[in-house]
């Protein structure tokens, strides 16, 4: 990924994040920066926690709708995951997942730096869809 000037933010005040996560070495791709394959399957994580709460059940991610980078993320970055439902339909619940991370310690900058949709589905003991209950 080319390095694009990012343009600072500052991080939702009125939200909670669903997950907070510094990556390791250990998650670094051969450029040097955070593998898309680690900030993904963290974006999962983050997105189903909502959905999880508002099924009252087990999901299971039936579709990612966008998947946005649009920043590198490096070793040292604090990253946030601010994950929020934006609608429910008869099983499947969709949220809206916003990724920021805080940058440089002694001279903070936040940047966005993923957004992405996706689409759970609710799951019943048995591992079959069932209905989401009402609100």
């Amino acid at each position: 990924m080319s390095e694009a000037v990012a343009e600072p933010v500052r991080l939702p005040g009125n939200k909670q994040p669903a997950l907070r996560v510094m990556p390791m070495p250990a998650d670094l791709n051969p450029a040097g920066e955070v593998f898309g394959g680690w900030i993904m399957s963290m974006v999962d994580i983050a997105g189903a926690i909502p959905a999880h709460r508002r099924a009252r059940s087990r999901v299971a991610t039936v579709a990612v709708n966008s998947f946005a980078f649009r920043q590198p993320v490096s070793v040292g970055d604090l990253v946030s995951f601010y994950a929020e439902v934006v609608s429910v339909g008869r099983t499947s619940i969709t949220v809206d997942v916003e990724v920021y991370a805080e940058r440089d310690v002694v001279n903070p900058v936040v940047v966005k730096v993923t957004e992405a949709t996706l689409t759970y589905v609710a799951l019943d003991e048995q591992g079959r869809k069932r209905p989401v209950p009402p609100g």
